[in-house]
């Protein structure tokens, strides 16, 4: 474990809010690969004078580092703060975050989003497919349950659909193809619910869901593809209706 200067030119930092520029551009050179896993950050008192700022402030800094598990502290003369791994979660949001804005501005187009999304999430299926477990088959099964109440909200039947979906892409078995997803799924799906919740119909998204999970649960590589298809495209569909009627 190492422990030097960081990486990064900051220039002055605005005091207002500089625990969060510096919690903000040390998060930045983590997810970047300038500061590696368990590397040790420099002392309190040697970050507070590169950054020019108060122990305090270079204390509040670590706390919101530490609050996205980004920063570990241990006690002890070999102690200190430590880099540790970005949770893969985080990493997919900060993905989604991206994708949502590229609809948003129009750099990314629904068509684009399905075709995507289509490609990446067959092979999820077919990988899940090798390597589900009973964890993984549970999940679905439980988001299906919740999908099939009359009295799910429409931001709550979202929410399940985004579950489980992300639980293919933990059936997966594969740490890149799973962040990739958790960008779309998370980035994208909201995005398809908000414009087409009034067309579709629940049952039918559950009755495809089922399909998908047989499917899985059964290790059929082309029933899952052929079920994920047929959610697609009337997914697909609906999106176009929605865009027709709004234009």
């Amino acid at each position: 474990m190492t422990s030097s200067a960081l990486p990064i030119d900051l220039g002055s930092v605005v005091t207002t809010s500089a625990a969060k520029q510096i919690a903000e551009n040390i998060r930045a050179a983590i997810l970047e690969g300038k500061l590696k896993v368990d590397v040790r950050l420099p002392s309190e008192e040697e970050l507070a004078a590169q950054f020019n700022v108060s122990r305090p402030t270079i204390r509040e800094a670590l706390k919101r580092l530490a609050a996205q598990n980004l920063v570990r502290s241990r006690r002890g003369p070999t102690g200190g703060n430590f880099i540790t791994s970005p949770p893969l979660g985080e990493a997919g949001r900060a993905l989604a975050n991206t994708t949502t804005l590229m609809v948003a501005v129009g750099d990314l187009t629904l068509s684009d989003m399905m075709t995507a999304r289509l490609d990446l999430e067959t092979s999820c299926c077919r990988a899940a497919c090798e390597f589900r477990d009973e964890t993984h088959l549970q999940i679905m099964r439980t988001e299906i349950e919740n999908q099939r109440s009359t009295s799910l909200t429409d931001q709550e039947f979202c929410a399940s659909d985004v579950r489980f979906h992300r639980a293919i892409a933990d059936a997966s078995g594969n740490t890149l193809t799973r962040l990739l997803m958790y960008s779309v799924i998370e980035g994208l799906q909201p995005i398809s619910n908000l414009i087409i919740y009034r067309l579709r119909e629940r049952q039918m998204i559950v009755s495809f869901h089922l399909q998908l999970c047989e499917a899985i649960q059964r290790r059929k590589k082309g029933m899952a593809a052929e079920a994920l298809e047929k959610l697609t495209t009337y997914t697909g569909d609906r999106l176009a209706e929605a865009m027709a009627k709004r234009a």
